[in-house]
Formats: C-alpha cells, sequence, structure tokens
C-alpha cells in the first residue's frame, strides 16, 4: 500500500514536469512566431514618442 502512493506521488511531479515543459514550449513557438511584430510595432511606438517629445519641447 505505501508503495503505491510513492508512486502515485512520482506520476504527479512527472505530469507536473510534463505541462510544464509543453507550456515552455508552446512560449518559444509563439515568440518566434510573433517576434518581429511585436519587436515592429516596439519600435513604431518608440519612434511616435520620441516625434512627441521632440514636437512639445520645440514648443516650450
Amino acid at each position: 500500500m505505501k508503495r503505491m502512493i510513492k508512486n502515485e506521488k512520482g506520476q504527479g511531479i512527472m505530469e507536473y514536469v510534463i505541462i510544464s515543459s509543453l507550456v515552455g514550449i508552446c512560449c518559444l513557438v509563439a515568440v518566434r512566431q510573433f517576434g518581429d511584430v511585436v519587436q515592429k510595432r516596439i519600435d513604431n511606438m518608440k519612434s511616435q514618442i520620441t516625434e512627441e517629445i521632440q514636437l512639445k519641447s520645440y514648443k516650450k
């Protein structure tokens, strides 16, 4: 009986490891797929913020 309980704990840990690994792989795939799009949007936001700051400094 005690052996069965120990085996169930090991099984639970293995399930956790497998699920965590799958989530990590999915995150890596998503970053790889959308990384360029996100980078372009961030660059656009940076340039817009920079332009707005420069316009405000010229108005003073």
